[in-house]
């Protein structure tokens, strides 16, 4: 099997989030599935922005910080994940060179770079942990 692009090595159909999500939904996917990057798509699955739990967990801590533990998870319902997300953030293509990428990666210290179509509809998610899997499984 070779290993070229990023389709060969991406997670196709990530989880994701509309981004009418609120940040208890976000934190609730995170902790459930054990997973540090959302996508945020529109109604259409076209990719709008990210959520990472660097940018979570901040938001928690200032609700927290602000309004106290008996509070946060109705101040988490009510924030949404549209008003966290970040929006200015790199992207990949699935054909993209998978050495190309992942030279990406080390100079910009990235965690995932979210995957779409020349239509920006979000079809997979790459993250630095793939590439760990990788070098795991090319050094078995």
């Amino acid at each position: 099997m070779t290993i070229e692009t990023v389709a060969d090595l991406m997670t196709a159909d990530p989880l994701s989030l509309l981004r009418s999500a609120s940040l208890k939904d976000a934190h609730d996917l995170m902790r459930e599935k054990n997973i540090r990057h959302i996508p945020v798509i529109d109604e259409q699955g076209q990719l709008v922005g990210m959520l990472t739990q660097k940018v979570m967990m901040a938001a928690v801590i200032g609700l927290l910080a602000k309004y106290g533990a008996t509070a946060l998870e109705r101040k988490e319902k009510q924030q949404l994940v549209a008003d966290l997300m970040l929006t200015d953030f790199a992207t990949v293509t699935a054909d993209q060179n998978l050495r190309e990428v992942a030279t990406f990666f080390v100079k910009n210290r990235h965690g995932c770079l979210p995957v779409i179509t020349p239509e920006n509809k979000l079809v997979g998610i790459l993250t630095s942990s793939d590439f760990v899997r990788l070098a795991v499984e090319l050094l078995a």
